[in-house]
């Protein structure tokens, strides 16, 4: 950009002629308009405002070494850059001061600003005003107000062009508003800040360093389009209060970060996105296709990250499923560290959305140097389905939250999941949905507790470790192997589910106690004691014990044990259907050993009714050893009314069953009661034939006298 540098030795006639070129306004027919200082300006003269004031900046660089003061507005147009070198101080007329500015907070006190005054400063379109050259002045301002710990400007500015701040020193803008582009260079390190709520509807470059907010002041930029973090942009609150952060950022440089702080009481929500930038240049920074943000760049350009330092912070606020952070550990880090207090990290969203980096508690990029010091809750929201698509270390607690959904493992290639379970604060509250869906890396859990169920997903092995696995709802495998070891069991989950013929449940040389249900179709490697209920179709290796307490229901396969079977309490037979077969299979025992012991009520050879057929129950059936019901004979009409609703499926009954003798018993047995029912049958017939041939006649008489 070439430098026009205007010195204040050039006569006043050419000044006037040039400020005529570049249409400096004339005076309205209807009365005086703003008063137009670009002479005084490209002459380097001091101006001292008493109104509406306007400078028009030619093409290219215009460096003014004077300084605003008086009381007015000034409004920088044109086509250059207008550089200030100098500190300015001038105020709005009396009559147009109106904002309002209070420090609340007692002992803690912070600064807020109502009802904010109109500009005092504005940059129009296609003009850029620069606060400052590389050193510590430039800036415009008035600081009227004794806020503590900080100056806040007085002279609002609107931006519709661009203002660029070159300044070393932190300094107050005062409230902003317009549609342009506010830029600071890289590496300058000076220090500005953004308090109370700015209207501002443009694009922010930030290349050094941003406090949008401190405990002295909150921050809202809530009509902010977009943010080009190429430094560090630092959020804070003052005590008690929530801040929602609603833009994009977007980073173009190696090094940016953003960093998180709040107070007792408050919280940060950001509900944006932080991307890389390809394309859109510093006002509208754009990437051209998201999956970039999940793929190293040349000379890591596109490596950004959050440092969340002793705050409580949220991620979407359940209108949106764009993650904060997209990306892999390649290219975007997470520190959760502790200052006052731990932090903590909310997921709230309201579709899936997939963590591809650890959360760890390092320094800036080296984020894996040590743990993270903060918990993790996955908000309840409708729709909010979480994924880790890597292994987290952090050393705190993961809350799962009823509706909401937490998997560990994307389920694809590269991208498996896990926890961090080595720290001392480390547990799982899963009041939601545990998913875990590994594909190659096997994880190993423990201390979950809480009412959600948990679902084995993915090929690779997951183990549960230690008595304090005690969660409450329903244990699905669906793929894989679900593992317990080192004390694990499975006694408090209100169902465990084998849901397909690959699902695998190892449970050790522990076995498991079935204190609720189990059902399936997979298999059970270890031995099962039966305290609850049992659904056939599912295949045990070990050894089968069902107590008095549990229950055997059979469905359309048999159950499947490899060990000893011992057998009591009851059989559930309400599932077979209403047409069973000839045949039925109830427990199929692959062993050699004999099948001891026997279903209440139903010895070796009882007869079962189902439907209109009676069944005997045998335990010595298939191969020797196998449960077996099998059809004798169809039962008589009365007996197959009497249980046709307890044998149907709908009906609802537990077990149809008619107890009997055992074969073995001593006596007479069946035979001798089918003897005497058939001769009574036989007698009654030529009696009722009789009585029928009298009352035939009879009726007859009693009609032909009618």
């Amino acid at each position: 950009m070439r430098s026009l540098t205007h010195k204040t030795t050039a006569s006043a006639g050419a000044l006037a002629v040039v400020a005529l070129v570049l249409g400096a306004p004339a005076a309205s027919a209807a009365g005086p308009g703003p008063r137009d200082v670009t002479a005084d300006v490209l002459a380097g003269r001091n101006v001292t405002l008493a109104g509406d004031t306007v400078v028009t900046v030619p093409a290219g660089t215009t460096t003014y070494n004077g300084v605003f003061s008086g009381t007015g507005t000034l409004t920088v147009r044109g086509t250059g850059t207008l550089v200030l070198t100098r500190d300015s101080d001038f105020t709005l007329p009396k009559p147009r001061q109106r904002q309002v500015v209070r420090t609340p907070g007692g002992n803690h006190p912070y600064v807020t600003v109502t009802n904010p005054d109109p500009p005092a400063v504005t940059v129009a379109k296609g003009a850029t005003l620069q606060y400052g050259n590389g050193g510590a002045t430039g800036l415009i301002g008035h600081f009227p107000y004794n806020t503590p710990a900080f100056r806040l400007n007085q002279d609002n500015i609107r931006v519709d062009g661009t203002l660029r701040l070159s300044l070393k020193s932190s300094y107050n803008l005062g409230t902003i508003s317009g549609s342009g582009l506010v830029t600071q260079p890289r590496f300058l390190w000076g220090t500005w800040d953004l308090s109370g709520a700015h209207p501002f509807s443009g694009v922010i470059d930030n290349g050094t360093q941003v406090n949008a907010g401190r405990p002295e002041y909150a921050t809202s930029l809530r009509s902010v389009r977009k943010v080009l973090n190429q430094g560090t942009w630092t959020v804070d609150t003052p005590l008690g209060q929530t801040v929602t952060v609603g833009m994009d950022f977007y980073q173009r440089e190696y090094g940016s970060d953003i960093n998180v702080q709040s107070r007792p009481g408050s919280k940060v929500i950001l509900t944006g996105q932080y991307s890389w930038s390809d394309q859109g240049g510093d006002t509208d920074p754009s990437l051209s296709d998201p999956a970039l943000n999940w793929t190293p760049a040349r000379k890591n350009v596109n490596k950004r990250g959050t440092n969340i330092k002793g705050a409580n912070v949220q991620w979407g606020d359940g209108t949106t499923n764009k993650i904060f952070m997209p990306g892999t550990a390649d290219t975007v880090y997470i520190n959760l560290l502790a200052a006052r207090s731990r932090s903590l990290l909310t997921f709230d969203y309201n579709g899936p959305v997939t963590l591809g980096a650890p959360i760890g508690g390092g320094r800036f990029h080296d984020t894996l140097s040590a743990p993270g010091a903060g918990d993790i809750v996955i908000k309840g929201t409708k729709g909010n389905d979480v994924t880790f698509a890597a292994v987290q270390y952090y050393n705190g607690s993961t809350t799962v939250e009823k509706g909401a959904v937490l998997r560990l493992g994307s389920g694809k290639r590269g991208g498996d999941g896990g926890l961090y379970t080595k720290g001392d604060l480390y547990k799982v509250v899963n009041n939601g949905s545990l998913v875990l869906n590994n594909t190659v890396k096997s994880a190993t859990l423990s201390r979950i507790g809480g009412t959600g169920s948990l679902t084995q997903a993915g090929a690779a092995t997951t183990t549960l470790t230690g008595s304090a696995v005690t969660y409450t709802g329903t244990t699905t495998v669906k793929k894989g192997t679900l593992a317990l070891r080192s004390g694990a069991t499975l006694a408090r989950s209100k169902a465990i589910r084998l849901t397909s013929a690959g699902a695998k449940l190892d449970v050790g040389t522990a076995g498991l106690r079935v204190a609720t249900s189990l059902s399936g179709k997979g298999t059970v490697k270890g031995s099962v004691t039966n305290q609850g209920e049992v659904i056939g179709g599912l295949a045990v290796t070990g050894d089968y014990t069902q107590s008095a307490k549990g229950r055997l229901a059979l469905r359309d396969r048999p159950l499947k044990v490899s060990g000893k079977v011992g057998l009591a309490g009851k059989l559930d037979l309400s599932g077979v259907g209403a047409k069973p077969p000839r045949k039925i299979n109830v427990l199929d025992h692959k062993g050699g050993a004999k099948t001891t012991g026997a279903f209440t009520g139903l010895r070796e050879g009882a007869e079962v009714k189902l439907g209109g057929t009676a069944y005997r129950i045998s335990y010595r059936g298939g191969d020797g050893n196998d449960v077996v019901l099998t059809a004798t004979a169809p039962a008589a009409r009365a007996s197959a009314s009497a249980h046709a609703d307890a044998a149907s499926p709908g009906a609802g009954a537990e077990i149809t069953t008619e107890n009997a003798s055992s074969a073995g018993d001593s006596g007479p047995g069946w035979w001798p009661y089918a003897l005497v029912v058939g001769l009574l049958t036989g007698l009654a017939v030529p009696v009722a034939r009789r009585r029928g041939r009298l009352g035939g006649r009879r009726g007859g008489r009693h009609a032909a006298h009618g």
